[in-house]
């Protein structure tokens, strides 16, 4: 091929590939210009040579699409969010402690460790049978509709980071026992509690009175008796055996003349039979040996009797664990929580009513449990029982359902728990478990 028409040919391709890039430019991003930015010329400048439909309303929609949206500042004030995040709740807890006096006398202290007032009201429960004889300024005594207990109750505004100190001192009882009188701090609506505590008050002289009681070893004194003779017999006739094993003194040895002295020739013996202990020394050892094992066994049976609970109601399905019965106040340990029963009311009236209980419940396993609110029963006096009434659970517990979700290892709450019993009866016992396999445990209420 002649120089020329190669020459020729590679200008042609220059010049289309030149004229490709010059079409091509045009149709390139706005910002992709060296032309400066409008914020850097005259306002006049810069809207003189905008076209007409710029100038009237900004850029044209084609160059609009065609540049990225760059992300808008932050407004100077936040805008506010249509729900509003609920208030923390009060920080408010409750400690009870015995005083150490002859008759029955409680320090109870409320402290508020939040940023802002609160108004509480405060409740002590009273045993069954005993009254308060000095309350501190602003507490009263009362009767609760539908229960026979009192209580002490104080109407209180605890400041911020304050602590508010309360006294009761209690009647004596006849035989000097232990008085449990629980606490709670109750929201202003009396039903929701903040927190609980109980103390148990003992007279002075209780410690040493148990100190100086009989050992456990007497209580068991028949079973000690009966294997101290059982030994006795046993080693005298160990001792017997003995005396008739002994081997035969050797034979005398004979002089033969002064000064010489030769053991006397043996002579042959009669092969001996071996002795057997006397008829008897065997009957009367082995009549002891039958009384005493069966005197431990029938005091042992009688031990194991004594001790069953013959009124206490049944637990179905109580696999695991020991059922533990106690009163207001008493926690009480089952499989996997411990429960405290510090108070019960009911509505007064004698038809469908609602009973509330005040319930503390901590989880002393080293993982999540769950509990179900039909495993809790209320029974009534005459042997019928109700389970708790889930959704007026969750009503007087702010429409929160405490039993949705497990309680962490370790953790505690005190929540109110509804029965709904038909008649003018109060339920007399309640049973808190918390499983289907768990004994569960069962609290006597006034």
């Amino acid at each position: 091929m002649p120089a020329s028409t190669r020459h020729h040919r590679a200008l042609a391709a220059i010049v289309h590939c030149v004229g490709f890039l010059t079409a091509a430019v045009p149709a390139l991003p706005a910002f992709t210009t060296t032309e400066p930015a409008a914020a850097e010329r005259p306002p006049a400048v810069a809207a003189a040579e905008r076209p007409p439909a710029v100038a009237a309303a900004g850029r044209p929609a084609a160059v609009a699409t065609a540049e990225p949206t760059m992300p808008s500042a932050p407004p100077a004030v936040p805008t506010p969010t249509r729900l509003a995040s609920p208030a923390p709740a009060p920080k408010v807890s409750v400690q009870v402690a015995p005083a150490s006096t002859t008759q029955p006398s409680y320090r109870i202290e409320v402290r508020n460790a939040g940023n802002t007032p609160v108004d509480t009201t405060v409740r002590q429960e009273l045993p069954q049978g005993v009254s308060a004889t000095a309350i501190s300024d602003g507490g009263r005594e009362v009767r609760p509709g539908g229960s026979t207990a009192t209580e002490v109750t104080w109407r209180l505004r605890l400041s911020p980071r304050s602590t508010t100190k309360l006294d009761t001192t209690l009647s004596s009882t006849a035989a000097q026992q232990p008085v449990t009188a629980p606490a709670c701090a109750f929201a202003v609506d009396g039903h929701r509690p903040y927190d609980c505590a109980t103390a148990t008050w003992t007279a002075p002289g209780a410690t040493a009175e148990r100190s100086q009681e009989s050992p456990g070893w007497r209580d068991q004194a028949p079973a000690l008796l009966a294997g101290v003779a059982v030994l006795l017999v046993l080693a005298g006739l160990g001792f017997a055996t003995w005396r008739r094993r002994r081997p035969p003194v050797a034979a005398a040895l004979a002089s033969d003349g002064p000064g010489r002295i030769y053991p006397r020739p043996a002579a042959p013996r009669p092969p001996t039979r071996r002795r057997t202990p006397p008829v008897w020394l065997i009957v009367p050892v082995a009549a002891t040996l039958l009384a005493a094992t069966l005197g431990t066994a029938a005091w042992t049976a009688t031990r194991r009797v004594a001790a069953i609970d013959t009124d206490s109601q049944p637990t179905n399905g109580a696999w695991k664990g020991t059922g533990v019965t106690g009163g207001l106040g008493i926690p009480l340990r089952e499989d996997a929580f411990e429960f405290t029963v510090y108070r019960m009311t009911c509505d007064p009236g004698r038809g469908a009513r609602q009973c509330q209980a005040t319930v503390g419940v901590r989880n002393l396993t080293r993982e999540h449990h769950s509990w179900h609110g039909k495993l809790q029963r209320a029974y009534l006096a005459n042997g019928n029982w109700v389970t708790t009434d889930e959704q007026a659970t969750r009503q007087v517990n702010q429409g929160r359902d405490v039993f949705a979700e497990p309680m962490a290892a370790g953790s505690r709450m005190v929540l109110p728990l509804v029965f709904t019993v038909d008649g003018g009866e109060a339920p007399q016992r309640l049973e808190l478990r918390s499983g289907v396999f768990s004994a569960g445990v069962r609290v006597d209420v006034p």
